[in-house]
């Protein structure tokens, strides 16, 4: 739902304002408690199972897109946001997980060059499918309006 279009009489249940502000104001601490404890190298099993089955996921995320695209679905905007997410992860561990200069620069390319733009273009997809959805809410003359509209007004 757009912030901008017709929110009135929509609200969020009660619990989640305080489940996710708390959630939030938890993590800090403990991303802070990370830094400290954590040793900054380690060793994991079924590391190769892990970045594999990431990719897939991104794969199916990426095709998912693309389906949701060919058929104008509602699907778009968050299916696009959710592959804009997993593409910027993707980048953000690639650079910070990189064992040798070569991969470091391997890692920074692939960000810059696919990953990076990628995940902008997801965004903007997004944001052009929100724009784009129509929600049929009666007018005053009984006739459906779009949210295209109700933001045109």
């Amino acid at each position: 739902m757009s912030f901008e279009g017709n929110t009135a009489g929509w609200r969020p249940a009660r619990w989640a304002v305080p489940l996710f502000g708390l959630a939030a104001l938890l993590l800090v601490p403990w991303a802070v408690l990370l830094v400290f404890e954590l040793p900054s190298a380690h060793r994991a099993a079924h590391w190769d199972i892990a970045w594999a089955g990431f990719d897939v996921a991104l794969a199916l995320l990426l095709l998912t897109v693309a389906v949701a695209a060919l058929r104008r679905s509602p699907w778009l905007e968050g299916s696009a946001t959710a592959t804009a997410t997993l593409l910027f992860v993707d980048a953000w561990f690639d650079v910070l997980t990189s064992s040798t200069r070569a991969e470091l620069i391997m890692s920074i390319a692939e960000a810059a060059l696919v990953e990076l733009p990628l995940a902008i273009l997801c965004l903007l997809l997004a944001r052009q499918a929100e724009r784009r959805l129509r929600v049929a809410v009666p007018s005053i003359s009984g006739e459906p309006v779009s949210a295209e509209d109700r933001l045109a007004a």
